[in-house]
């Protein structure tokens, strides 16, 4: 009665999603073996940028850290324009490609590729790849089964980012309902949590980070000062200088946070989200400072956790370059020069010289993501 085993009973497990992704591969070889590899990139309508996130591959993995904006990638795009899956068995141009996703998917030798676009509730998502070192593979039976694969799959990955985003926009909403004038602007969110990214981004060889974390920092840094719902009015909103106790209290905010974020984990059953120790420590140490004079807890160096180093570097350049009710904003020139001064000793070394480097689209965050008369 019991005889049968399923064999995609990982999916219900606690896994990581890559893990269930890759569980998902083995038992997607058993009948199609020459499925090579299946990955995952994510697609940011805010700046119209694809990102790799995900794959099954292991080391054989031509594509990682890597965007391009998807106005460049044609055939991508042309995907996306029709709204349908698109079908190549013969690879063997690719190499010679502009872009350089195309050239590094000619070069590890794919013959053939599967492309399912990925939507929830009529909002474009990603692509859902499945690539062969083998050409005229990917046949009409074939298909038929990999589509059953590619929608549960793009589910698995769906659920996993709309859980977060919940979560999220519950802590969001919270804020505005506690705090409807709170300084920090929708505007600010977009630009530093992108500016997380990047660092992060350009971090990623020296610190072996996959593309999964960095989506997720892209995806918590906005979170990061959640604690300051529970600031009182007149310290929060106060348009001059806090005096020392104001300053005590206001400093509680990083821990405030933290115990928010386990409060909502808790609470909601969302123990299980991915990388959601990135989320505690962003919210907890990104104002501790690497020479140990930060809090709460006077962390130096490798002990303040690289997520939390990331994101202070992203939300001090966008506070100096934004207009406040007490400052004009600074030239990015001037924000620059002040990094170079904090650096060593209040910030991270490397990942101030990870944002120096992104100029060119730190430029292009900006202009996406412009402060307006309410900020």
């Amino acid at each position: 009665m019991f005889d049968h085993q399923d064999v995609l009973e990982e999916l219900n497990s606690r896994l990581p999603l890559k893990d269930k992704i890759a569980g998902a591969h083995r038992v997607i070889k058993q009948n199609f073996d020459f499925v090579a590899r299946i990955s995952v990139t994510l697609y940011d309508s805010g700046t119209c940028i694809l990102k790799t996130y995900l794959d099954s591959s292991g080391e054989d993995n031509p594509i990682h850290n890597y965007q391009v904006p998807l106005a460049k990638a044609k055939s991508l795009q042309a995907i996306l324009e029709k709204g349908r899956p698109r079908v190549v068995n013969n690879l063997v141009t690719f190499e010679r490609g502009r872009q350089e996703h195309t050239r590094r998917i000619g070069r590890q030798g794919y013959a053939a590729s599967y492309t399912m676009p990925m939507f929830h509730r009529g909002e474009f998502v990603g692509f859902l790849l499945f690539n062969s070192y083998h050409p005229d593979v990917f046949t009409e039976k074939v298909l038929r089964e990999l589509d059953i694969f590619g929608h549960l799959i793009a589910l698995l990955i769906i659920n996993e980012l709309t859980t977060v985003r919940v979560m999220g926009a519950a802590l969001k909403t919270t804020s505005k309902i506690t705090h409807m004038r709170d300084p920090e602007t929708g505007s600010h969110l977009d630009r530093m949590s992108r500016f997380s990214g990047l660092i992060a981004q350009s971090l990623a060889e020296k610190y072996r980070l996959d593309d999964e974390y960095i989506e997720h920092v892209f995806m918590f840094a906005p979170l990061h000062d959640i604690g300051k719902i529970g600031i009182p009015d007149n310290i929060l909103l106060k348009p001059g200088p806090l005096d020392a106790d104001e300053k005590a209290i206001m400093d509680t905010h990083a821990r405030k946070g933290r115990e928010m974020i386990d409060d909502i984990v808790s609470n909601f059953g969302l123990d299980g989200i991915e990388h959601i120790d990135v989320l505690r420590n962003i919210a907890e140490f990104h104002h501790e400072a690497v020479n140990g004079s930060g809090y709460p807890c006077g962390r130096t160096n490798g002990d303040i956790p690289l997520e939390a180093r990331i994101v202070a570097v992203a939300d001090v350049f966008d506070a100096l370059t934004s207009r406040r009710s007490y400052k004009q904003a600074w030239s990015n020139e001037q924000a620059f020069d002040t990094l170079r001064q904090l650096a060593g000793e209040k910030l991270d070394l490397d990942c101030v010289n990870a944002l120096l480097e992104r100029r060119e689209e730190i430029e292009h965050i900006q202009k996406l993501f412009q402060e307006d008369f309410y900020g």
